[in-house]
């Protein structure tokens, strides 16, 4: 057994509360020869921040005590303990205020604990366990600063509380600070304990959700100086600019030596409450490193009277020693052990800083209001001190606290005993005369609605390296619209290419995972930012094909007109009345219309145009070839007339000819009046053929009705070619029959290319296809026929003459 450990300050009371801090932050075993009793374990290196939570409780305790109200017959004691930033001292100091100092060996434990209540520790993995140990006695324990998440665990620790928010909350409030600022792409370090390894895994699953990527996450531990050289070499090579620092306060100060040392600057490192408003730490070696840095605070409450008591009150009636007793005795504990301390007896710049002292101050109200109520205290009467009070009594009682403290805040615990979480947001920075601040930029409340949550100051952040100008922390930067982003192989998600949008895509926004489709009549812009509606393309009279080919079609009229006006003016000549006469003034007529129904494939397509233009073409067609075909007969019947007893041409008169042709033509147009009522031609989209454009166009309606009207022209043209071609040898001065048949030639052969260019040419070009195809094979039609004749009107007139035409076939017979 070893010696008692006996509290650092303490006093005697009607109720108890324990305290236990780090009050000092270095432990020096002692030899372990097993030759001799062990020495009892000492410490050095006052931690400063855990003496002032010290000093908080006793002075929120005196003020308790001469209070009126709270407890007015009730003197508050308290026992508070040092465990020497040591998880080994932490068990011992645990077991130590929960029992007695000491008793002799006939003694008999009670069951009774001294205490009622235990304020501390101020680190997690500490105050895990100081919990985990008392939590079988149901002794409530209320931590000022330990935030770990794991202790929302009421399964494990049933009777913990504290006056802090959970980290849970800080590490949504660091995703929330991280996204608001536009950084992407950040590193991570974090301590090997439980309040860092807990506190960053909420950080990286949050922020994995947020789309926030960490580049690296390192962690290491105080006792382990071989890590630390490796993590701040990951810092270093890094390409993150934005360094998120979930470390504890002892392994923080360990990162900016080592930061220091190896004077890496240019880093924005984002904290946590743990050592961001640590005074100790701005010092003009470390601002070099860590100036323009940004984290979350407890709040900076203002205690009345307690920068009075730390200075005078403290050391005249709660410290154990004065300068004068050293070598006094108390508790059989030397006042050496004192000794650091009494070197902060005029020192008190750091007090107002002290964040976590309101903590402490509403944790010390917490167990004595519970206390209050459990003695049944009354204002006049006073409370009912022979009442015994249970650990677990406690515990119930405080989970139904809820009152105000002196600086106007509510304390009360939710359901996982911890505080409302409410940080304030702070910037390391340097004023004009040299003097470094942590100055509040804005600030962080978990109790407003979610777009309020977050509020910061732009403008008042210095940011590292003493820059005005927000440093950017991305792995690639952002795509621009009309751009997606293609994550790159074998890296987060937040490095990616940015990729053009595929033709008839867009995207309108920034880093755009997708590109979307535009719609059916729509098309991506150049940019591929915006759907715009698609060209409509079709033959128009303003392009330079459609005038070409209007060109040549009132030039086809113009022609056929003159023809026309030379063979009236010669219609009593015997090369115009040859064939007769009629017959070719029928023809010039029809080729007329020939030339003029291919304008009505020129223009936008419409119900009218589309059913006029093929059906105009079918007719017209069919009315040409039936004329050509009947100056054919012609041809032949008249060689037969020839012939000794032939009466042939009685069958095949003027009359007969006008009906063979009107026949021809009437069929032609039954086929389009079925075409026209069954399936008539009308404008379509077509949207198949271009991705890009739509083009305009007459669909056929029924196919067969086309390729009917189109055989059938083809069946006269076939017809008129073989009648042509078996009388071209007939004797005759100028025999007609050979001319026909050469422009039947041409017009088969324009016909039958027709179709495999009509079938392949795309959009508007099988509409010029089709028009050339009609122009082609009436001009063939007019020249070829007409041609001959025209030139012995103008130029041989002499051969213009029936003696001519009659005189050589009587010499040939």
């Amino acid at each position: 057994m070893g010696d008692p450990t006996y509290p650092l300050l303490s006093k005697d009371g009607d109720i108890t509360i324990g305290g236990v801090f780090a009050i000092n932050k270095k432990e020096m075993l002692p030899s372990f020869e097993f030759t001799k009793r062990p020495q009892l374990l000492s410490c050095s290196s006052v931690n400063l921040r855990d003496f002032r939570l010290a000093q908080i409780m006793i002075f929120t305790i005196e003020e308790i005590n001469r209070s009126g109200t709270l407890l007015p017959n009730v003197s508050i004691g308290y026992r508070i303990y040092d465990t020497c930033g040591s998880r080994l001292s932490s068990m011992s100091a645990t077991m130590a205020v929960m029992n007695d100092q000491a008793f002799a060996a006939e003694d008999k434990c009670n069951g009774q604990t001294p205490i009622h209540a235990i304020i501390g520790e101020s680190e997690s993995s500490a105050t895990m366990i100081l919990s985990r140990t008392t939590g079988p006695f149901k002794i409530p324990v209320i931590s000022p600063s330990a935030t770990c998440e794991c202790l929302s665990n009421r399964n494990d620790y049933p009777s913990f509380f504290r006056t802090i928010a959970s980290d849970y909350h800080q590490s949504r409030a660091l995703v929330l600070m991280v996204k608001h600022l536009g950084w992407s792409w950040v590193g991570a370090v974090n301590s090997d304990t439980d309040y860092g390894n807990n506190g960053m895994s909420i950080f990286l699953k949050i922020a994995q959700e947020e789309g926030i990527c960490v580049e690296y996450a390192v962690k290491f531990y105080r006792t382990e100086p071989e890590k630390l050289p490796k993590v701040v070499n990951t810092m270093k090579k890094g390409t993150a600019k934005v360094i998120v620092a979930f470390i504890s306060f002892v392994e923080m100060g360990l990162l900016i030596d080592q930061l220091s040392i190896q004077n890496i600057t240019g880093l924005q490192l984002v904290g946590v409450e743990a050592w961001i408003t640590s005074k100790i730490y701005i010092t003009p070696n470390s601002f070099h490193v860590m100036g323009g840095s940004l984290g979350f605070a407890v709040r900076k409450i203002h205690i009345e009277g307690f920068l009075e008591y730390v200075m005078k009150a403290f050391w005249d009636t709660a410290f154990p020693c004065s300068e004068r007793d050293g070598n006094s005795t108390q508790n059989a504990v030397s006042c050496s052990r004192y000794q650091d301390l009494l070197a902060l007896k005029n020192y008190s710049e750091d007090v107002l800083e002290q964040r976590y002292a309101s903590n402490v101050y509403k944790a010390v109200y917490a167990a004595a209001n519970s206390l209050h109520s459990l003695l049944k205290c009354k204002d006049k009467e006073g409370c009912n001190k022979g009442l015994t009070i249970q650990p677990h009594q406690v515990v119930e009682a405080l989970k139904k606290v809820n009152f105000s403290v002196q600086m106007g805040d509510r304390v009360w615990f939710d359901s996982t005993g911890g505080a409302v979480a409410q940080y304030e947001v702070v910037n390391w920075q340097q004023d004009s005369d040299g003097s470094f601040q942590f100055k509040a930029v804005g600030y962080y409340d978990a109790s407003l609605p979610p777009d309020q949550r977050l509020v910061l100051n732009l403008k008042n952040i210095i940011w590292a390296g003493g820059q005005l100008e927000k440093p950017r922390s991305v792995c690639s930067e952002s795509c621009p619209p009309g751009t997606r982003k293609a994550v790159q192989k074998g890296r987060p998600v937040c490095c990616y290419d940015c990729i053009p949008c595929a033709d008839g895509e867009i995207s309108n926004e920034t880093d755009s995972n997708n590109c979307m489709q535009c719609p059916g009549e729509f098309w991506s812009n150049v940019e591929k930012n915006k759907c715009v509606l698609k060209i409509v393309e079709f033959l128009s009279f303003t392009e330079v094909m459609g005038i070409v080919l209007v060109f040549f079609s009132l030039f086809g009229v113009g022609i056929t007109v003159l023809v026309s006006v030379l063979f009236y003016s010669k219609k009593d000549t015997p090369i115009v009345k040859a064939n007769n006469s009629e017959l070719s003034f029928l023809l010039l007529f029809s080729l007329t219309l020939c030339f003029l129904c291919s304008l009505t494939f020129i223009g936008r397509p419409t119900e009218w145009s589309c059913m006029l233009r093929h059906t105009a073409f079918g007719i017209t067609f069919v009315l040409c070839i039936s004329c050509v075909l009947g100056k054919t007969l012609v041809v032949l019947m008249a060689f037969k007339a020839t012939l000794p007893g032939s009466n042939v041409m009685k069958w095949f008169g003027p009359l007969q000819q006008r009906l063979s042709v009107l026949a021809f033509t009437l069929i032609q147009v039954l086929i389009c009046v079925l075409w026209l009522t069954i399936s008539p031609p009308s404008p379509n989209k077509n949207m198949k053929y271009y991705k890009e454009k739509i083009i305009l166009e007459c669909s056929l309606g029924s196919t067969i009705g086309f390729w009917a009207v189109l055989g059938y022209i083809s069946v006269l043209a076939l017809m008129c070619f073989i009648l042509a071609f078996l009388a071209r040898k007939l004797p005759d001065n100028f025999n007609e029959a050979k001319f026909i048949t050469f422009s039947m030639l041409i017009f088969c052969a324009v016909w039958i290319t027709f179709i495999p260019a009509y079938v392949s040419s795309p959009g508007k070009f099988t509409v010029a296809v089709e028009i050339f195809a009609i122009l082609a094979s009436s001009f063939g039609l007019l020249f070829c026929i007409f041609a001959p004749k025209c030139y012995i009107i103008l130029f041989k007139p002499e051969q213009n003459t029936k003696q001519h035409l009659m005189g050589k076939t009587q010499t040939k017979s």
